[in-house]
């Protein structure tokens, strides 16, 4: 039977993308094939295991030493690919030395190297992320700044509202990516290693070491019977440290809150930079036209319409923001896992888990080159401005006209007039100018000031200025403490 390739042909977010390799099924089988090595480091740490045996372990535990496509049909007799795994790795192990295959996999089960594989893998891809969402973080801190008093048209409800600028929309971006960027790096430090054995109690770890078989092993030194006095306990620190994971408090086989909170960040990973990737896709539309993307050959090139560019980037973007969540809603789900180690719950996350990853690593990286090459277009925003006549400042003109005619009078005036200026397409300063009410009161030229957009962003400035701060000491952090993560 022929087996196909998933390349990625029907998800171009991640496909290409460095993501990509960190979650293939040859990467996937070598994290657990790292978990088998550490195990057998950590039972060495603590006495349990040769030297000898744990350099054979660890020789034969490479990926393309395996035949893939055969362990994946495999996997379908015990419902998980780690049974036929060990198998399959412990005859390799024996064909390098007969003795050491007697401590491949000792006392453990398959969810704690499938768990523990996992998690390699999801702490490899937030690291990704992370330095995405860094150089993302960078490139929208440079936009904001650099655009604070760019001037352009609020919009609320899909319709024109009052002025703004596109510094403060780009810092709206950024407090997103920096809130995103906190919670991958909260989250990747977190991730624990698993281990527990058949039902979470350790017991065969520590039945292992106290089972006299004739006499002590060669290379196993003396003191066992003492060096495990908390029954295994002694396995999780050497364990985690040699698999790279946090120490968990305890086995957590039916406790899954690291793999539902992994959900719930990648979903703030792809909705933050979905908001991004939604605003330019809406401000790249013909009538609008305030931001393209970058160019470069063949992007957003349509079959049929030569004519057209695209957002691809941003369309990729809000392809992954719209899968996630449901991703992540079947992970929140195996939360409900019963007994101590659950049928079919535990199944049910590795391929959301795997999805979830990739299209957030896909987005971020896709997020870098939109955010770095994004194009402005300043005088679209000021022509988009005039669109409606000077309308989208009448709430300044109600609160200026208030103390003259009162709260609802004022409004009232500045609705008809508006209405009237739409209508007839006359400018809504002409249509103020010869009202009765306010020529006594305003002269043309303040009535012009009143309605100069640029004149009415209120404190979008000094907001701007809160954001690159806060952006700046999450930089700080960072870097004062080693790292993104």
């Amino acid at each position: 039977m022929s087996v196909g390739t998933d390349a990625g042909l029907l998800a171009p977010t991640w496909a290409g993308t460095p993501v990509a390799a960190e979650v293939t099924d040859e990467a996937w089988l070598q994290a657990m094939l790292d978990v088998e090595v550490a195990l057998a480091r950590a039972q060495h740490a603590v006495g349990l295991t040769p030297a000898a045996a744990v350099e054979a372990i660890a020789s034969a535990a490479r990926a393309e030493r395996f035949d893939l496509v055969a362990l994946a049909h495999a996997a379908r007799a015990a419902a998980n690919p780690v049974v036929a795994l060990v198998t399959a790795f412990t005859e390799a192990v024996a064909a390098k030395d007969p003795s050491a295959a007697e401590y491949v996999h000792r006392g453990s089960t398959s969810q704690d190297i499938l768990d523990s594989a996992a998690m390699r893998i999801a702490r490899r891809v937030l690291d990704l992320i992370a330095a995405d969402l860094s150089r993302v973080g960078a490139a929208l801190s440079s936009l904001a700044g650099a655009h604070r008093r760019t001037v352009m048209a609020g919009r609320t409800l899909a319709q024109h509202a009052v002025p703004t600028t596109f510094g403060l929309k780009a810092a709206g971006w950024l407090q997103l990516v920096v809130d995103a960027q906190a919670r991958v790096r909260a989250v990747a430090c977190a991730l624990p290693a698993q281990l527990g054995g058949a039902a979470g109690t350790l017991a065969a770890y520590r039945e292992y070491a106290m089972v006299d078989r004739g006499g002590r092993e060669e290379g196993i030194e003396e003191g066992i019977r003492g060096s495990f006095d908390e029954g295994g306990v002694e396995l999780l620190r050497p364990f985690s440290e040699a698999v790279g994971l946090a120490e968990p408090t305890l086995p957590w086989h039916t406790v899954r809150t690291p793999v539902a909170e992994l959900g719930a960040v990648l979903q703030l990973v792809t909705g933050a930079l979905g908001k991004f990737a939604l605003d330019v896709q809406t401000l790249s539309r013909t009538e609008i036209g305030e931001l393209s993307e970058p160019a470069a050959a063949g992007r957003g090139a349509s079959s049929a319409m030569p004519q057209k560019r695209n957002p691809a980037l941003a369309t990729l973007i809000v392809s992954a923001a719209r899968q996630v969540p449901a991703h992540a809603l079947v992970l929140a789900q195996c939360l409900l896992a019963e007994d101590e180690r659950p049928a079919g719950a535990w199944h049910a996350e590795w391929q959301p888990l795997r999805e979830a990853l990739r299209l957030a690593g896909g987005a971020s990286h896709t997020a870098v080159e939109l955010a770095e090459g994004l194009n402005v277009h300043p005088d679209r925003m000021r022509a988009n401005l005039e669109l409606t006549g000077g309308a989208l400042v009448t709430e300044r003109l109600a609160v200026a006209l208030a103390p003259v005619l009162g709260k609802v009078r004022a409004k009232k005036l500045l609705t008809s007039a508006s209405a009237e200026a739409a209508d007839t397409g006359r400018p809504l300063h002409d249509v103020l100018a010869a009202a009765p009410e306010l020529s006594a009161r305003f002269t043309p030229a303040q009535l012009a000031e009143l309605l100069d957009p640029a004149h009415y962003t209120g404190a979008a400035e000094a907001l701007i200025g809160r954001a690159l701060r806060r952006h700046e000491d999450a930089r700080s952090h960072d870097k004062n403490h080693g790292g993104i993560l």
